[in-house]
């Protein structure tokens, strides 16, 4: 039992950067009916960002501060490209995240070399009964829920909260109501962007990051943001929480291996199972 705790508690600071992900594949749906392949490469970039800085001597904190900064204006960038021009389809758009995903590939490795990188993180081992939990772990799941605080916060009190959740709800009445829907779309870009960056910065002193490492965190994360809908962050969240949890004791009690093709099946019964309620729902109203 006690290893079965250990798991656990590892699955759930895992699934908290998996959560994290997946709301920032939920913040640019929402908005931009877009899936944002890039969402990955925001974490990779902001891990490396932080080893960076971190070797230039400036301390933890503030590295981690402006890496999530810079990776929010990488999402911005990404942004310009993929919906900046006004009536690309939303298809184009998609493709467009994805080939930018794969050609970041080549400048991370110009600049960071193909070697996986990672840094210090908080030292010590937090004891709760039986389980033994590093610090680095605590730390990511008290940022991972502050974080979620302030994101309920900013979607409820502030206007640019309130504009985004109209673009969401109907684009049309927003626009009739003043709001840039377009602008509102570079928000949620550069909203993602900082959401992966910090994933990546809270990941990589327990898992190193190199140029690939996108591909994993954009699976599990997307996997996670379909457990709600790629609508709710809350959802999202919560999917993230419940395939971290999975993978951990798949990797504890079988194979570390087994643990990616938890995130595919998961995404794949999720369709399934939409898919067939969508088209439950769609003869009823035939039936009507």
């Amino acid at each position: 039992m006690s290893l079965f705790f250990q798991y656990v508690a590892s699955g759930v600071a895992t699934g908290c950067t998996f959560a994290l992900t997946a709301t920032g594949f939920v913040a640019v749906y929402r908005v931009t009916r877009v899936v944002n392949f890039a969402q990955g490469m925001f974490a990779v970039v902001g891990g490396m960002i932080t080893y960076s800085l971190l070797a230039l001597g400036l301390p933890h904190g503030l590295s981690e501060a402006v890496a999530v900064l810079l990776g929010a204006l990488v999402g911005l960038a990404v942004g310009v490209v993929a919906i900046g021009k006004p009536g690309t389809p939303t298809v184009a758009s998609l493709i467009i995240t994805l080939g930018l995903a794969i050609g970041t590939y080549a400048i991370i490795i110009l600049v960071w070399g193909d070697q996986p990188l990672s840094f210090g993180g908080l030292s010590g081992n937090l004891e709760l009964g039986p389980v033994s939990l590093q610090y680095q772990y605590v730390l990511v799941v008290v940022v991972t829920a502050l974080t979620f605080v302030a994101l309920t916060a900013f979607f409820d009190h502030t206007y640019v909260g309130k504009a985004l959740t109209a673009c969401s709800s109907n684009p049309y009445a927003a626009r009739l109501m003043g709001i840039d829907v377009t602008r509102m779309g570079l928000i949620s870009f550069a909203l993602g962007g900082a959401l992966g960056a910090l994933a990546g910065v809270l990941l990589a002193p327990l898992q190193p990051v190199s140029f690939n490492s996108d591909v994993g965190l954009a699976i599990n994360g997307f996997a996670a943001a379909v457990f709600g809908g790629i609508l709710r962050p809350l959802t999202a969240l919560l999917g993230g929480l419940v395939l971290g949890v999975a993978e951990a004791l798949v990797a504890g009690f079988s194979r570390a291996s087994l643990e990616t093709g938890v995130a595919l099946v998961l995404l794949l019964g999720l369709m399934v199972w939409q898919t067939s309620r969508r088209a439950g729902g769609a003869i009823e109203e035939a039936a009507v």
